[in-house]
């Protein structure tokens, strides 16, 4: 079925589209065989449609159009199935070929790769950095990956073990290429895959649940994270020290990557995430962690069968093997295996005390169980202290120090879980403890100098708000609920179990103080000699144009509160805040967002460091560029200098968790690109912008207001030649409508039952624009903005020096290309003439967007000085050859399903079709959401 091009490389391994032929042909046989050769046949002529149209240079849409809509609904449904099939296995080989590529490069000595810590080492080392002060910024270097459940990961969990067992097979295959026997039975295991994932429903039958969710977000740990963590700690410890002529001791971080998760905490705008669903989350976790340790004890315990009558272990080994309780005739001359079921036993009492059922092998005796986990990383020190006595430590490196490792960074609680509300909710809330307690009747019509008055006179009483007599609203009840159940987690696991308080839409000092007071009531927050003391991070979310703008000052405000600082300094003097792409954007337009979370950035640390503040910033990124995805390595080192500093925390959202954890290699290979990237960007200044730097920002000033005022004009209708109704537009050319009925993430497309674009959730609002191919949040506004800039030959050349000289120009122009490679006007424009039944709406607000298409366009070839959007990206272009022309069929039919759909025809088919496209071309796509 597959044609893909022959990507030649130099790995001396064939390339992906060798894979992608073969995954294609046996999708075509085992559709041959499924539906019947008419089937097939149809299948092969719309290949054969869309790849030669594509090689050709034409759109072949009206001939697939043609062919397709007068199918019958079943067969269409094929149609859908085998190319949505294709596009999800050709990621899957792409994938494996980067890595085949990475490995060869590695293997072959050829140097190391941007991204790698090696890599980092070097260029920094190159470039004068001082060893000593590299070595400091490793020990204390923390990255910290947060999964969350954003409802554009369309695949279940089934169909990704499926997708995992063809890749396994895919690799097995690379390395059998000189065995045709084992070949064709490695060929005839693909094929039963593929059946398998042929008679396997793509999507739910109903909507994803949090507790789903959960469950989707742990398989993560167990197919990559926890294998690839404590060994990625391993190898920067081990390379730094011998880059940087340091004792491994120096550059030993076990918290280089903390992971976290918004699954089960985020409640903003999911009215699904109550107190039982953060039990379920912290539990669940928890469970998880103690399988992991207790297999690795169990498993250590079976190992390390050494005798006493051989080797001579230290006392305390041998205490530890005394107190076991394993009185084992067998076992009595191995003191390892004696003192590590002692472990086992004491870590599975531990576990027995905080959860209903225990996760792992039943212990041999019932011990008493440890404290902290820091009791048994101290005997697990035992264990390697002695095996390194007798001449035993590679022994200790190779089989236990893993263990420990993995121990001491997932520990009792796996991985921080935040918290996340919106602090319209937290007014609310506070409103009502007040009035009910008699401290104020409104305390919503007070200014916000009175409410700071109030707030601040309950932090410093040490006497609560609520009391077990009151009936509370739900909403309060609700969300007290919640605050006990995290101070439970907090008793029950340790503080690292829920370690941050997310505030969205913060605006004002009150927002924060608001959720201070709430903390106080469950005892997270609290007041002794000291003043006020919190067990969590409290962290403002700045999201929208104008709270980005407002950022530093209200940080200035939030620094400057007597109560506030109070419990700052119980955290260290430690301020995370964290920055909102995705609204921003929706907000203002690609180039006006990323402006503006620039300029935040850089006055959030002028702020902080005025201040005496240690500032970390959490940056929420999604999938898309329109939400501020991108390859990350260029990202982290865009950001303005000082903003780093050894420490990042960013979201992994929808699809991307997928593609970056699924398999170990994807999840070292982004997880070390991450530490390396941190490691640059707080060692060194990546912008070096000198002179530049006034006239460089005055510009992308200058810049950022022309995009806003452009994006704004199309969505607000008032721009030269947008019509109002923009939303019509929208609501009619995208799925949006639809997409609420794809059994996907657990929370609703909108913040409010509205139609409103700006109750809308960024989420839905960049999807439906990717489906329709048009992508106007990742480009919209830009071409406009260079257009009246650079009204002269000196503004050009302004222009070309902040390309030539500046890393987030660059990264913000590489990244716009990326999007603008995969935007298509024909495809945009045959959803506008099917879908949009305004005449004048649809031609008057669709030459607005092409227009602007083809200025962006020529302005990204012009400062790049290439046609080519993807000229610095020959990855990913050799991807869109491969895949793109496979989803020009699946947009014809998505076109014809929903507007039969809208025209009334309520078929369980149709519907079920569109349900598939949906999730078809956002596979195809990949960042999507």
């Amino acid at each position: 079925m597959a044609d893909a091009t022959n990507d030649q490389n130099s790995t001396g391994n064939h390339d992906a589209g060798a894979d992608i032929r073969l995954l294609g042909r046996l999708i075509g046989d085992v559709l041959r065989e499924q539906a019947g050769q008419s089937t097939f046949e149809l299948v092969e002529a719309v290949r054969r449609i869309a790849v030669e149209g594509r090689r050709s240079g034409e759109q072949p849409l009206t001939e697939l159009d043609a062919t397709l809509t007068g199918a019958g609904t079943d067969e269409q449904l094929h149609v859908i199935r085998a190319f949505g099939w294709l596009s999800l296995l050709a990621n899957t080989a792409e994938d494996l070929h980067v890595e085949r590529r990475r490995r060869y490069h590695r293997d072959t000595g050829s140097g190391a790769q941007a991204g790698s810590v090696a890599a980092a080492l070097d260029k920094l080392l190159t470039g004068g950095v001082d060893p000593d002060r590299i070595a400091t910024t490793i020990a204390e270097l923390m990255v910290s990956p947060v999964i969350t459940a954003h409802p554009t990961e369309v695949r279940r969990k089934t169909v990704l073990d499926h997708v995992d067992a063809v890749a396994e097979l895919l690799q097995d295959r690379a390395r059998a290429l000189d065995s045709p026997t084992e070949l064709a039975e490695i060929d005839e295991q693909l094929r039963l895959e593929i059946l398998v994932l042929w008679q396997t429903a793509e999507v739910r039958l109903s909507k994803l649940r949090v507790r789903d969710e959960i469950n989707e977000a742990l398989r993560y740990y167990r197919s990559s994270i926890f294998a690839t963590v404590p060994r990625l700690q391993r190898d920067v410890a081990d390379l730094a020290a011998e880059r940087l002529g340091v004792p491994v001791a120096e550059v030993h971080n076990p918290g280089i990557v903390s992971m976290g998760s918004w699954i089960g905490g985020d409640r903003d705008g999911n009215p699904f995430v109550t107190a039982s669903v953060l039990q379920l989350a912290v539990e669940s976790q928890a469970e998880e962690a103690f399988r992991h340790h207790l297999h690795a004890l169990f498993d250590l315990s079976r190992d390390l069968s050494m005798s006493a009558r051989l080797i001579t272990p230290t006392p305390d080994l041998m205490a530890l093997a005394e107190s076991s309780q394993d009185d084992s005739p067998f076992r009595a001359d191995e003191p390892y295996r004696r003192a590590l079921r002692g472990l086992h036993a004491r870590t599975w009492a531990m576990a027995a005390a905080v959860l209903d059922e225990v996760p792992g092998p039943p212990p041999h005796a019932s011990l008493e169980p440890y404290a902290s986990i820091d009791e048994l990383i101290g005997d697990l020190d035992s264990v390697l202290t002695s095996l390194r006595s007798h001449g035993a430590g590679v022994l200790a490196s190779d089989r236990v120090e893993p263990v420990r490792r993995g121990v001491e960074t997932f520990g009792t609680h796996l991985c921080g879980l935040d918290m996340r509300q919106n602090s319209a909710v937290h007014e609310e809330v506070v409103a009502e403890l007040l009035a009910t307690a008699g401290v104020h009747p409104d305390y919503r019509s007070l200014d916000e100098a009175a409410r700071l008055d109030v707030l601040r006179a309950e932090l410093a009483s040490p006497r609560p708000l609520t009391t077990p007599y009151a009936a509370y609203s739900p909403l309060t009840q609700g969300e007290l609920d919640v605050l006990r159940e995290a101070a439970s987690a907090h008793a029950r696991f340790g503080a690292r179990t829920i370690p941050h308080y997310v505030i969205s839409m913060a605006e004002t000092v009150s927002d924060v103080l608001e959720v201070a007071v709430l903390l106080g009531e469950v005892g997270l927050v609290r007041v002794d000699g000291d003043g006020v003391r919190s067990a969590v991070d409290v962290v403002p979310l700045f999201e929208t144009i104008a709270d980005l703008r407002a950022a530093d000052s209200t940080l200035a405000d939030l620094f400057a509160d007597h109560s506030y600082r109070q419990l700052l300094a119980s955290r260290g003097d430690r301020q995370e805040v964290m920055i909102g792409y995705s609204d921003s954007n929706k907000d203002g337009g690609y180039l006006a967002s990323q402006w503006e979370l620039y300029r935040a950035q850089r006055g959030l640390v002028a702020t902080a460091d005025r201040c005496g503040v240690h500032l970390r910033l959490f940056h929420g990124r999604g999938g898309t560029v329109g939400r501020g995805g991108g390859p990350a390595y260029q990202a982290i080192l865009a950001q303005p200098p000082g903003s780093v500093r050894g420490e990042l925390r960013i979201t992994e959202q929808g699809e991307m968790v997928a593609a970056k954890y699924a398999q170990p290699a994807s999840a070292r290979r982004n997880l070390e690109t991450l530490v390396a990237a941190t490691l640059e960007a707080s060692c060194m200044d990546a912008e070096q912008l000198g002179d530049d730097a006034a006239r460089f920002t005055d510009a992308a000033t200058r810049l950022a207001a022309l995009a806003h005022a452009s994006y704004r004009g199309l969505i607000d209708g008032t721009g030269a030649g947008a019509p109002g109704r923009f939303v019509d537009f929208f609501r009619a050319i995208t799925p949006i409508a639809e997409i609420a009925t794809l059994n996907v993430g657990s929370r609703p497309a909108s913040r409010k039952n509205s139609d409103r674009i700006e109750d809308l959730r960024a989420i839905p609002w960049v999807f439906g624009w990717s489906q329709c191919r048009l992508n106007i949040p990742g480009w919209f506004g830009a071409g406009s903005a260079f257009d009246q800039f650079a009204s002269g030959a000196e503004e050009r050349r302004l222009l070309a020096d902040m390309h030539a000289s500046w890393p987030f120009f660059q990264a913000m122009l590489n990244n716009m290309g990326m999007v603008l490679a995969k935007t298509d006007l024909a495809i945009g424009r045959h959803y506008a003439d099917h879908l949009v039944t305004d005449p004048e709406l649809r031609d008057r607000v669709f030459t607005v967007i092409s227009d602007e298409y083809e200025r962006t366009r020529r302005w990204h070839a012009e400062l790049t000085g290439s046609d080519d959007p993807l000229v610095d990206n020959p990855a990913l272009a050799r991807s869109i050859r491969n895949r793109f022309p496979y989803l020009d069929p699946l947009h014809v039919l998505q076109v014809d399903l929903l507007r039969r759909h809208r025209a009334g025809e309520r078929d369980e088919l149709v519907e079920r079709g569109i349900q598939l496209t949906l999730n078809t071309i956002a596979t195809g796509l990949r960042n999507s959401g």
